[in-house]
């Protein structure tokens, strides 16, 4: 985790959460340490309680596979634009399975 830390090019103090699972390979003082110099917060779900976890996975997946997937941004400014595009459309024109594959409006 602290090397995909260091793979970040933006300044890293602009960074305000960071997401990670329970597991024990996440958990380590390197990483605190590092989440603690920059004030950046850790993002886990409730011991025990994986539910809201889960939602955060797959949401992450989805962004993956149909937003990113292989696209490369010129600039910050241009991944803001695409992605608050992007979020629009998935919100709002995107057929879901959970509404039996009809858009939310």
């Amino acid at each position: 985790m602290v090397i995909a830390l260091a793979k970040i090019k933006d300044n890293l103090n602009h960074l305000e959460l960071f997401h990670t699972d329970r597991g024990s390979e996440f958990k380590n003082k390197l990483i605190d340490e590092a989440l603690k110099t920059f004030g950046i917060e850790r993002s886990l779900s409730e011991k025990g309680l994986p539910y809201d976890n889960a939602v955060a996975e797959a949401t992450f997946k989805t962004i993956k596979t149909e937003f990113v997937n292989g696209k490369v941004f010129s600039s910050l400014e241009e991944l803001e634009l695409e992605l608050f595009d992007y979020v629009n459309w998935f919100n709002n024109i995107r057929i879901h399975g959970s509404l039996d594959y009809l858009t939310p409006r």
